[in-house]
């Protein structure tokens, strides 16, 4: 093959020295020289791709018998690449370990601009190596396990064609080279820990045991070299495939897009050079992506590009007959100046619960028929249509589910609203916004004709976040994920938080769910239990979230998680997730089966007049969230509140909390934090009396009589408790978390005039009751004095139980034998 040497070529005429890799025990390479600096801004030039076709006088069987050369090539040039990458990646976990000690060998910011988008480029090329050595290597139908020589069985095109969509990653990469470089060549003079390791970074030549030796600056130049190289490969891959080849026209698509990456680079490289600012900085592209645009009412999908100095939100009109692919201009808006407000998870209301309930079953049913047709044939009209009406339904589903909004508000009056169904993405946006808007840079009028022209060539988003154009990838997730939030720490000071969770994947169902928030505290806990519906989820996103009364949500960290079907089960996997600042530990399982055709938007299953262990199992948990939510709120703020429990709230606003804990969780929590604290606690009143069996089940009434009547103490508590282990779990475990709560009420009796007897009056005939004869109880029946007498008595007496055993309010979700631990 003569891509290699053609790449040298280019490299060479661009005066970038390159040492040839010979097989030995240690080889070192180093391609940076100083001449080579003038090379970063361009280091990519529109005339390197612009290769004329050669034509060529084979046979098509010797052009399949080339192109499987070809092929083989790449495939051991995708693994070499991808060693170097991995040993490029090796020192970064531990160098961002020592970030956080008193002598670190980078900071945090230098670690991450070192290793910007070196993660997910590899991750790109690892699942394209994946995916073409088993095209390669799977069985032809005359061969067994055997290279597949078959040529018009062997389609590559799609893993192509899906690597050169995913360039963006090499345009952030790219952007940031310069001040990567800068970096590592600071530190490499000023620290000799680093010099150490950047001047002697090993890696193995795969089969046989040499060892080549490089310096990080030449692994950090193998992105910049390979994303040239793909262009050239791709060249020669389509004059070794016939023209009537299923490949060809996807061959052609892929090399359109990697040139027009290609030259979209050199000309951001020269609007850099051209276009000067404030401070001295040139404006740049930051980020693009897509966004909702909403104006008059009307919700438009829309293409939005930031800039060092503005944000420019562009239309895209796709190419047809002939004609080019462009962007039109929609407006735009000065950084300087500019004020932000994001607003999260705005009800829908029902009529759109309704529609996006219609376009998720059209999408669903559009899936199934899709990867039914897949078994069939490949390649048919009605595929084709078929996965068009997907892609379309998909954008409409992604035009009208958004949630999340984002103002923005310019000193000139200009005003625009933008939505995202992303907490997650929704932060990045605001993450690079706020990083821009402190560096008070002026804006220069743009040419907004020139400046839309180039945003074909410009973007590193090639298209909007559809699913449907993502090819099937066996390690996905089709099932139900559920993830259970657990507490966090790490706080400096306490607060209110609450934690958002995100998957990706077809959007058959909601894809996002939030804890309730907790009671302010330096160490929060929920033990709350989220499940998600997820079809081909890969990523799961958390984020952690701070309430402030009469503020904006803040969010305090995120973080990403890959998620593999082969390392996940049915069994528990605990996670400690870092999102800046805090950790958070949370655990998760997973159930893969099919999915059934999505249901209209379910409600939350009721709270009140509910079994307790119906709750419990449906909430996973051994003591239901209203009774922790109400403790935890009363003993943040009512425990000096007199007769706390003997004064009632006010019941029209016991009955709207009571509705609230029925419907939504969140919603209930946010308004239990406002109420009054006779409200609050006539609600945990009123859960235990609606209980349809008392909390201390009615076949223990007897029981329990009868220990009154013991005259040892220590004998009648040893009895009480016995009984007490008889009830099922989460009875036991909400009536021992209401008794050490009660108890804590009580020792504050001289505030707030509540003791042992009085909160055992007041709860004792909720929480047992005589059984009721002829309802299959047979005994004595009971006066109604003497029945008021037992029930207050034996709460009573457990409540003067100095040794009762501790609550358990969460199931235990640790079942591996060692916790897991992931630092993101």
């Amino acid at each position: 093959m003569d891509v290699y040497q053609e790449a040298l070529r280019y490299l060479e005429s661009q005066h970038v020295p390159v040492v040839v890799e010979v097989e030995s025990e240690a080889l070192e390479e180093d391609v940076f020289q100083e001449e080579a600096v003038s090379c970063l801004l361009s280091p990519l030039l529109p005339e390197s791709v612009d290769l004329p076709d050669t034509p060529t006088l084979c046979s098509p069987k010797e052009m399949l018998e080339r192109r499987l050369v070809v092929l083989k090539g790449i495939l051991e040039t995708e693994e070499v690449y991808l060693r170097e990458l991995e040993t490029l990646l090796m020192p970064m976990k531990a160098l961002r370990a020592s970030a956080g000690t008193s002598q670190p060998v980078l900071s945090g910011r230098q670690v991450q601009t070192v290793f910007y988008q070196v993660p997910e480029i590899r991750d790109m090329h690892q699942s394209f190596y994946s995916g073409l050595k088993a095209r390669l290597t799977e069985p032809g139908p005359e061969q067994d396990g055997e290279m597949n020589y078959t040529g018009f069985n062997l389609a590559v095109g799609d893993l192509f064609l899906k690597m050169v969509n995913q360039f963006g990653l090499y345009g952030g990469f790219i952007g940031n080279y310069e001040e990567a470089v800068k970096v590592v060549r600071k530190c490499t003079h000023s620290d000799p820990r680093f010099r150490t390791l950047a001047q002697s970074m090993m890696s193995s030549n795969g089969s046989n045991k040499t060892r080549t030796k490089y310096t990080f600056e030449a692994l950090l130049y193998k992105p910049l070299d390979r994303v040239t190289k793909t262009t050239l490969v791709l060249h020669d891959l389509l004059k070794t495939t016939p023209e009537e080849h299923g490949d060809y026209a996807v061959l052609q698509e892929a090399l359109r897009l990697s040139r027009s990456f290609l030259s979209g680079v050199n000309e951001s490289s020269q609007c850099k050079r051209e276009v000067m600012l404030s401070h001295g900085m040139r404006r740049k592209l930051m980020r693009d992506g897509f966004v909702v645009d909403v104006s008059d009412g009307e919700r438009s999908l829309r293409h939005l590009f930031l800039y060092t100095d503005l944000l420019l939100c562009t239309r895209n009109k796709h190419a047809s007959r002939g004609k080019q692919e462009q962007y039109r201009f929609c407006w735009y808006l000065p950084l300087a100046g500019l004020k932000r407000r994001w607003v999260a998870d705005q009800e829908r209301s029902p009529d759109t619960h309704l529609r996006l309930h219609a376009i998720r079953t059209k999408m669903h049913l559009l899936c199934r028929q899709l990867r039914q047709h897949a078994n069939r044939s490949r390649g048919s009209a009605f595929a084709a249509r078929s996965r068009k009406k997907l892609e379309q339904t998909e954008l409409t589903l992604l035009t009208h589910s958004p949630v999340y909004t984002l103002e923005l508000h310019s000193p000139s009056g200009k005003s625009h609203t933008l939505l995202l169904s992303s907490l997650y993405e929704l932060e990045e946006w605001r993450e690079v916004i706020d990083k821009l808007t402190k560096d008070d840079v002026e804006t220069v009028p743009p040419d907004l004709l020139t400046l839309t022209s180039a945003c074909v060539k410009l973007r590193r988003t090639q298209q909007p976040p559809l699913h449907s154009t993502h090819a099937e990838d066996e390690t996905s997730l089709c099932g139900t994920l559920s993830v259970a939030v657990h507490s966090a720490r790490g706080l400096q000071q306490p607060a209110s938080l609450y934690v958002c969770v995100e998957v990706d994947g077809y959007e058959f169902y909601d894809k996002q769910a939030q804890t309730h928030s907790s009671v302010h505290s330096l160490n929060p806990h929920w033990d709350q239990e989220l499940c998600f519906q997820v079809d081909g989820a890969q990523d799961l996103r958390v984020l952690c979230v701070s309430q402030s009364d009469g503020q904006d949500d803040t969010v305090l960290g995120k973080a990403s998680l890959k998620l593999d079907s082969k390392a996940l089960n049915k069994r528990w996997r605990r996670r400690i997730l870092h999102l800046g600042q805090v950790e958070v530990t949370l655990s998760l399982k997973y159930c893969p089966h099919p999915l059934e055709l999505s249901s209209a938007a379910a409600q939350q299953q009721p709270v009140f007049c509910v079994p307790i262990e119906t709750l419990s199992q449906h909430e996973g948990v051994l003591v239901p969230h209203v009774v922790r939510c109400c403790v935890e709120e009363l003993e943040r703020r009512g425990m000096d509140e007199v007769g706390i429990y003997r004064v009632s709230g006010t019941t029209s606003d016991i009955g709207t909390l009571k509705n609230a804990f029925n419907s939504n969780l969140r919603d209930a929590v946010t308004r239990l934090r406002s109420a009054d604290v006779n409200v609050v606690s006539g609600v945990l009143k009123l859960y235990f009396r609606e209980l349809p069996e008392p909390l201390l089940p009615t076949k223990m009434f007897h029981s329990l009589a009868r220990t009154l009547e013991m005259q040892d103490i220590n004998l009648r508590l040893v009895s009480m408790l016995s009984l007490l282990q008889s009830c099922p779990e989460p009875n036991r475990h909400t009536f021992l978390y209401l008794l050490h709560h009660l108890q804590r009420v009580s020792k504050m009796q001289d505030v707030n005039r509540m003791s042992l007897m009085n909160l055992a009056t007041v709860f004792g005939p909720s929480l047992l009751r005589h059984p009721v004869v002829g309802l299959g109880h047979d005994g004595p029946t009971m006066d109604i004095s003497r029945e008021v007498v037992v029930q207050v008595q034996v709460v009573f007496h457990y409540l003067q139980c100095n040794n009762l055993p501790e609550a358990q309010t969460s199931l235990p979700h640790d079942t591996d034998a060692e916790d897991e631990t992931t630092h993101v």
